[in-house]
């Protein structure tokens, strides 16, 4: 008879596992029931994001839980005391096909659940409900489906076929269908950065938005590019910092708010030390701190761009 191993002994994702698993035996979450993210279950179990993506995981190749479209990582309707049903080659035959789609929409789910380090092709296999052979059909690689999933991403919006008269107005609709992307995405702003760019067709479908609103002002190439790139950088630029509160605020198991509330001793006396009075005169004037708002920000920071830029498209001749 083997000997049991000590929960103190199991890696912290396999403990992770037994719990859950254990909440699933005992019926404490019933099939159905959502269970915890991995960002609930790095600030429940103090752990990382990535063991806690482990775990998750885990649970979901023995089959305990599940991912349902607009619902999250739920208990799936069987338990490890209950026979599964074996389905038979007609009901095969009745579930929906594989597709390409279908397997980058799965990709999708899982990126926007649990971030860009959840995502593998066993994983999406298993959600799926398929080997994971079946995957490596449509996409060669972890690094194809990577970018199939960032086009798909960048491809749910869309331009108007008539678009907006002027160059400014065209280029802020540009930038914030982008800041609505990485919004509804913030996992997409890490994907891409400007000395390596992702050439996904979708992408450069906002490239193109923002590249012809800015042509016929007389730039040169370079200059125009320049701007273009400059306009990106700030939208990319802000947008990074979603994803990064995300982690942080489950790794820390705090909110912005409950982090600097945490930090105000140290904050107090960096600004008591005399040594950055400016800084000190610009907080010491903040009636209850100062509110780091990346939306206001983006829109505040897009306006005095393009008032900087303007002088610069619009004083040059206009190309015939």
């Amino acid at each position: 008879m083997t000997k049991p191993t000590d929960a103190s002994d199991q890696p912290p994702y396999l403990r992770i596992v037994a719990a859950v698993r254990r909440r699933i035996i005992d019926g404490e979450l019933a099939p159905g029931d959502r269970v915890p993210s991995t960002r609930q279950m790095a600030r429940e179990w103090g752990v990382a994001l990535a063991t806690a993506t482990k775990a998750l995981t885990t649970l979901r190749l023995e089959g305990l839980v599940e991912t349902r479209p607009r619902t999250g990582t739920v208990v799936a309707g069987t338990t490890p005391g209950t026979p599964r049903r074996r389905h038979s080659t007609p009901a095969q035959a009745s579930e929906p096909e594989l597709t390409l789609d279908r397997i980058v929409r799965t990709a999708i789910e899982i990126v926007d659940a649990e971030g860009m380090s959840a995502l593998s092709m066993r994983g999406v296999a298993a959600r799926l409900g398929v080997a994971a052979m079946s995957i490596y059909r449509y996409a060669p690689s972890k690094d194809d489906l990577v970018l199939l999933v960032a086009d798909a991403a960048f491809g749910e919006e869309t331009y108007p076929a008539d678009a907006p008269d002027g160059w400014r107005p065209r280029v802020e609709l540009g930038a914030r269908t982008l800041w609505t992307l990485y919004r509804k995405h913030p996992w997409l702003a890490q994907l891409n950065s400007l000395n390596r760019p992702l050439l996904v067709p979708n992408l450069l479908v906002h490239g193109e938005w923002m590249l012809d609103a800015l042509d016929g002002h007389g730039l040169d190439p370079t200059r125009l590019f320049d701007i273009h790139v400059l306009i990106y950088s700030h939208v990319q630029g802000l947008a990074v910092h979603l994803e990064w509160e995300a982690h942080a605020e489950a790794a820390t198991g705090q909110s912005e708010d409950q982090w600097m509330d945490s930090r105000a001793p140290a904050l107090q006396k960096l600004a008591e030390s005399g040594r950055f009075p400016t800084f000190a005169k610009v907080i010491g004037a903040f009636d209850d701190g100062y509110d780091l708002r990346l939306d206001v920000l983006f829109e505040f920071g897009l306006k005095a761009l393009l008032d900087g830029l303007t002088p610069l498209i619009e004083g040059q001749e206009a190309v015939a």
